[in-house]
């Protein structure tokens, strides 16, 4: 059995906020989206016997041919499962001087679940996955009837902004 003295995992369902932001990043010839996800959580109070839903929005970021499989298939609204890492970046804020953080969760693996239309019943998915172990690309470009997987490493920094809540 293999010791795993840390873990750095995240598993998220949830719709996305806003189109994907795409930015080139040329020292590294490669492109990056940027986009917020919304997950609820269903929170239930015993003593008024009522419940509520509880929005909490993640900032995701995507390198590499994952990032452009996003650009072409992701839109507001849509809802995905995102597998990824969380990445905490630092920076000297320029008004303040002050030392900002952001934490983002990189995704490594995208399934897009339900229709394009976003009906509740849909049981279509698919499955994009990043195979970092062996290094080159099983399936080639995307097509928009059979998306194939992607292979890419990736890292570095992202935004998004909090548009209203997709559903």
């Amino acid at each position: 059995m293999r010791d795993i003295n840390s873990l750095n995992r995240v598993i998220l369902v949830g719709r996305l906020g806003q189109k994907p932001e795409m930015f080139r990043m040329p020292q590294q010839d490669r492109w990056k989206a940027s986009f917020t996800l919304a997950t609820n959580e269903r929170l239930f109070n015993p003593n008024t016997r009522e419940s509520s839903d509880r929005t909490e929005w993640h900032n995701i970021v995507v390198f590499g041919k994952l990032a452009e499989f996003c650009e072409k298939y992701l839109a507001q609204g849509r809802q995905v499962l995102i597998e990824g890492k969380l990445r905490t970046r630092s920076w000297q804020d320029k008004d303040t001087g002050n030392k900002r953080y952001k934490t983002e969760v990189e995704a490594l693996s995208i399934i897009l679940l339900g229709k394009r239309d976003e009906s509740a019943a849909s049981s279509d998915t698919r499955d994009l996955t990043q195979d970092y172990g062996r290094g080159a690309n099983r399936g080639g470009a995307a097509t928009e009837e059979e998306p194939a997987p992607f292979d890419d490493a990736g890292g570095g920094s992202g935004g998004g902004g909090d548009d209203d809540i997709p559903f």
